[in-house]
C-alpha cells in the first residue's frame, strides 16, 4: 500500500506546474486501472483534487502575466495590454 507516499509528497503549493501535472496524471492512471484499495483510492483522489486546484491557480496566474502587443493605426507596435483569454 502506498498511503505513506501521499503523506510524504510535497504540498501542492511547493510544486512547479509540470511536477504537479505529472503527479496528477499518475493518480489518474492508478485510479483508472482500478487495482487500488478503496481507502488508498480515496486518499489519492483527494490529493488529485488538491493538485488539480493548484494547477488551475498556476495557469490563471500565468495567463494574467501574459500580455499582447497592441498595434497603432499604422500597424506598428504601440504598447501592451492584458491578454483577453475569454
Amino acid at each position: 500500500m502506498n498511503a505513506a507516499r501521499s503523506d510524504t509528497a510535497p504540498a501542492a503549493p511547493d510544486l512547479p506546474f509540470e511536477k504537479a501535472l505529472e503527479q496528477l496524471e499518475e493518480i489518474v492512471r492508478r485510479l483508472e486501472r482500478g487495482d487500488v484499495p478503496l481507502d488508498e483510492s480515496v486518499a489519492i483522489y483527494e490529493r488529485g483534487e488538491m493538485l488539480k486546484r493548484h494547477c488551475e491557480q498556476l495557469l490563471k496566474r500565468a495567463e494574467a502575466r501574459i500580455q499582447r502587443i497592441t498595434l497603432g493605426p499604422d500597424g506598428r507596435a504601440e504598447g501592451v495590454a492584458p491578454l483577453d483569454v475569454e
